[in-house]
C-alpha cells in the first residue's frame, strides 16, 4: 500500500522577499521584484536586468568558518530557506541527528567558483592559491552536501540536475520515496545562482529581454509585446513526510502532493513541445487521482520567451480547455528561477493556498493568439484555491507536473 506524502515545512529565498510573510505580501499586491545590474553591461551582456536577490548573511553564530567556506552562492541561499523550512516543520538539531533525513536538491551549476578557480590559476599558476573551499563551491552537489553536512542529513544524498525542471523533479523524486516507504522525511528543493558569470551563455542566445527602461515590465509570460526572459534566482526548500510519521510526531501539515508527472520531448535540444507537456500534466493528474475540474489553480511555467509560452499555452488549451481552473505565471513578478523555480513555485502556490487568492500574471496586457484562449487572471484573485497543477520544463526537453492539495 502506497503512504502518502505531506509538506510540513517550506522556506524561501527569492526576488519577492526572504521570508514567508514578504513573499505572501509581493504575490497578492503582484510586486515585481526584478532589477538592473549594470555590472553585466559592463561584463559583455546585452541585458542587465535580473531579480535582485539578498545576499544571505551567515554569521559565526550560525555555521563556523570552516563550514562557510565550503558555500557556494546558491547553497548560501539553500541554507537560509531550509533552515525557515525546518523551523516550520518543528524539526531542530536534536531530531535531525536521531532520526534518518534525506536531501534531494535541483542545483544545475555553479559558475562563479569554477570561473574564479581558473583565473587564480591564469594568473598564480599556482594551485596552492585556490584554498580549501573552492573545490566545495563548485561541484554540482554544492547545494546537497553543504545541507546535508550542515543539518546531519544521513538519508538518500543527491542533487537533480534537469535544467529549469530540477527543482520539481526533486520534489517528484522525494515524493516517490517516502510514497514506497523507502524515506520517512526528505527536505527537498531547488537553488539558482544569480551571479554574472552564470548567465552569460543564456544572454548569448539572445534570450533575455532588454527591456530595460522599464525593468519591473520587462517579464511578460504570454504577452504578445515580450521580448525574453529575466533571470533570477535564489532557494526554495520542502520538507516532504510520510502522513502517519507527520501525524505521529503532531506536525502542522501544510499541504499533501498527490501528483507526479514527467516527461521528455525528443527533440530538438531547446524546443518546447505541446506534447511532452501534455504527456507530463497527464501523468501528474492521473497519478493524483483528481478531475481537471478538481483543479483550481495552474501556476505555468511560461518564462516569457515566445516559444516556450506558446507551446505550453497550446498545451494547457488542449487540457484545460473550458474547465475552470485559473492560471497565472508568477515567473511575470519573479523572472526566471531556473534551477530553483520548479521548487519556489510550489512554495509560492502553497502560499496562496493557505491565504485564498491567486497572484497575478502581471504585465499581461495583450496575451498572444494561443494565450486569449486561456483562463489567465491579470489581477489578484481573492479565492479558495484547495488544488494547484505547478509545471516545470527545461532545456533538453526535460518535464515535470505537481499536484498539490490543500490539507
Amino acid at each position: 500500500m502506497q503512504r502518502r506524502v505531506v509538506i510540513t515545512g517550506m522556506g524561501i529565498w527569492s526576488c519577492l522577499g526572504t521570508d514567508i510573510a514578504t513573499v505572501k505580501d509581493s504575490l497578492y499586491q503582484g510586486k515585481s521584484g526584478i532589477g538592473l545590474c549594470p555590472e553585466r553591461l559592463e561584463y559583455g551582456y546585452r541585458s542587465a536586468l535580473s531579480g535582485i536577490v539578498e545576499e544571505p548573511v551567515i554569521t559565526k553564530q550560525m555555521l563556523d568558518r570552516h563550514t562557510r567556506a565550503g558555500m557556494s552562492e546558491e547553497a548560501r541561499y539553500a541554507y537560509m530557506a531550509s533552515r525557515q523550512a525546518f523551523a516550520q516543520a518543528g524539526i531542530n538539531d536534536d531530531y535531525l541527528r536521531a532520526n534518518e533525513v534525506g536531501c534531494i536538491f535541483g542545483n544545475d551549476s555553479s559558475a562563479k567558483p569554477v570561473i574564479e578557480a581558473s583565473k587564480i590559476m591564469d594568473e598564480k599558476h599556482d594551485s596552492a592559491m585556490l584554498g580549501y573551499g573552492i573545490i566545495f563551491q563548485s561541484m554540482n552537489s554544492t547545494v546537497n552536501m553543504n545541507l546535508s553536512t550542515i543539518f546531519h542529513l544521513r538519508g538518500v544524498n543527491f542533487t537533480v540536475s534537469a535544467a529549469c525542471a530540477s527543482g520539481s523533479h526533486s520534489i517528484g523524486l522525494g515524493y516517490m520515496l517516502i510514497r514506497q516507504g523507502l524515506q520517512d522525511m526528505v527536505l527537498c528543493g531547488g537553488a539558482q545562482e544569480t551571479n554574472f558569470y552564470s548567465m552569460a551563455s543564456f544572454d548569448a542566445l539572445g534570450a533575455f529581454s532588454v527591456r530595460m527602461d522599464e525593468p519591473e515590465k520587462a517579464s511578460r509570460p504570454f504577452d504578445r509585446d515580450r521580448d525574453g526572459l529575466v533571470p533570477s534566482g535564489g532557494a526554495a526548500a520542502l520538507v516532504l513526510e510520510d502522513y502517519d510519521h507527520a501525524v505521529a510526531r503532531g506536525a502542522n501539515i501544510l499541504a499533501e502532493v498527490i501528483g507526479y508527472g514527467f516527461s521528455s520531448n525528443g527533440g530538438g535540444i531547446s524546443e518546447p513541445s505541446d506534447e511532452g507537456s501534455v504527456i507530463a500534466m497527464s501523468r501528474a493528474v492521473k497519478d493524483a487521482g483528481v478531475e481537471l475540474d478538481d483543479i483550481d489553480y495552474i501556476n505555468a511555467h511560461a518564462t516569457s520567451t515566445k516559444q516556450g509560452d506558446m507551446y505550453e499555452a497550446i498545451a494547457l488549451e488542449r487540457m484545460f480547455k473550458g474547465q475552470r481552473a485559473l492560471i497565472s505565471s508568477t515567473k511575470s513578478m519573479t523572472g526566471h528561477e531556473c534551477w530553483m523555480a520548479g521548487a519556489s513555485e510550489v512554495v509560492y502556490s502553497l502560499i496562496m493556498m493557505h491565504n485564498h487568492f491567486v497572484a497575478p500574471n502581471i504585465n499581461l496586457e495583450n496575451p498572444d493568439e494561443h494565450a486569449e484562449k486561456l483562463n489567465l487572471t491579470a489581477k489578484t484573485v481573492d479565492m479558495d484555491v484547495n488544488v494547484v497543477l505547478s509545471n516545470s520544463f527545461g532545456f533538453g526537453g526535460t518535464n515535470s507536473a505537481l499536484v498539490l492539495r490543500k490539507y
